[in-house]
């Protein structure tokens, strides 16, 4: 690797080096305060390093370019050859060295995770702070398992023994309240402008580092990979499309760029060991209708708000009581600058519980995919990222049947949903 191919890496990171340079007590107090266990220092006493390998290369790539030149034309010295070998041995030293020192500089700055923004709480998952609440909260609520299975809903039984644990089939009427909710979801997405889209379920490990998601430890890695091929499963629709401009440069004036990704999603459920698992609501595989957009930086905060409110307009809808936390910086994951949780009320087990979220990962995701957008005066800067969930159709059934089913009876439906069932008020 030579040239300009040994530096493309260095360009795209998901921070910038010189960012980090410039900014070394705000990326290690983020840092720590995510979680995240990284000596700053240390990566930029490595990136020193590669700076003062490269410049060995470099002038031994200019002395290498000089004596190829005074070659041409005639028959050169014996000194001349003697120094042109020479020079060209010791390049190929220095250039191996450099090889390494991008390596481990890289192996470094994939870890760093995104700068968190001021108004983000400190502290662990505890910290995080409600920022607003919705609804009246029920007393009393029908189990969503135990119901699902009385109506011959939902097959846990066959599904692991198809697929294994936690996978499952819907059945009739369950089957088609779930694609109720994605037309009822789709409908209010479009509404504010979305298009419409459906998604690979396979990325490549580009692709994935490009998201970001780098677990805090191996044992939390979530994706199921693909023996012999370099492709993972996805865990949201997030994935695909924050590849889907990868490598290009979009216009200013075509931004904002607002997509729904509606995919299945393939989650191992690794790190979860003491979270609400109960039947529906934590799976390996799941359908979602995703929101995400690309935008220009000054517009990624404004954002953040809209794609916030179109959840609480979707759950509104739903009637589903429920309150907006603001994520502390210790439960936030790398991409993520600022993340909004909304937790439904479960009448069940008596507290809230998530069934969204929305995050605004400024430029970190597509410094990493390479996505970049030309200003109008010529200049190329990246753009910003932000993906929120607009419905997580298991764990909405969840809510609903927790909401609308009745004890012994039948469950009422929401208005909304009414349409996309035939009008049936109860099923």
């Amino acid at each position: 690797m030579t040239g300009q191919g040994c530096i493309w890496w260095y360009n795209v990171y998901m921070l910038d080096v010189k960012f980090i340079r410039d900014n070394v007590g705000l990326v290690e107090k983020s840092t720590k305060e995510k979680g995240y266990k990284i000596n700053i220092r240390k990566l930029l006493e490595l990136d020193d390093e590669r700076k003062a390998v490269l410049a060995e290369a470099e002038v031994l790539r200019q002395r290498r370019n000089e004596i190829a030149g005074k070659m041409k034309g005639g028959k050169p010295s014996e000194e001349l050859i003697l120094e042109g070998k020479a020079v060209k041995e010791e390049l190929a030293g220095v250039e191996t060295r450099l090889v390494e020192a991008e390596a481990a500089v890289e192996a470094l700055l994939k870890t760093v995770p995104n700068v968190i923004f001021e108004d983000v709480p400190l502290g662990g998952e505890e910290c995080s702070v409600e920022v607003k609440k919705w609804g009246k909260n029920h007393e009393t609520g029908v189990d969503h398992l135990d119901y699902a299975t009385s109506r011959d809903w939902v097959d846990f039984e066959r599904g692991a023994k198809v697929a294994g644990a936690k996978f499952y089939y819907l059945k009739g009427e369950m089957a088609l309240l779930e694609n109720a909710l994605l037309q009822y979801g789709l409908s209010k997405v479009l509404e504010h402008g979305f298009t419409f889209m459906t998604v690979p379920d396979m990325v490549s490990s580009r692709v994935l580092e490009g998201c970001g998601f780098n677990p805090r430890s191996s044992e939390q890695s979530d994706e199921y990979y693909i023996e012999g091929e370099d492709l993972a499963m996805i865990a949201t629709a997030e994935m695909p499309l924050t590849g889907y401009h990868m490598d290009e440069i979009i216009d200013e004036d075509k931004l904002p760029l607002l997509y729904a990704g509606y995919s299945a999603c393939f989650r191992k459920e690794a790190g979860t060991y003491g979270k609400y698992t109960r039947g529906l609501f934590r799976v390996h595989q799941f359908n979602k209708l995703e929101m995400y957009v690309f935008c220009l930086p000054e517009q990624s905060k404004e954002m953040h708000e809209k794609i916030l409110a179109i959840e609480e307009e979707i759950w509104q809808g739903l009637g589903i009581p429920y309150h907006v936390i603001n994520i502390a910086a210790g439960d936030l994951g790398a991409p993520a600058a600022k993340k909004y949780d909304m937790e439904y009320w479960s009448p069940v087990n008596q507290k809230y519980q998530e069934i969204t979220s929305c995050s605004n990962c400024t430029d970190f995701q597509a410094r990493s995919v390479n996505c970049r957008v030309r200003r109008k005066d010529g200049t190329v800067e990246f753009v910003h990222t932000l993906n929120g969930t607009a419905i997580p159709l298991a764990r909405a059934l969840v809510v609903l049947l927790e909401n609308y089913a009745v004890e012994g009876g039948k469950m009422k439906v929401p208005e909304v949903l009414r349409p996309y069932l035939g009008g049936k008020d109860e099923i």
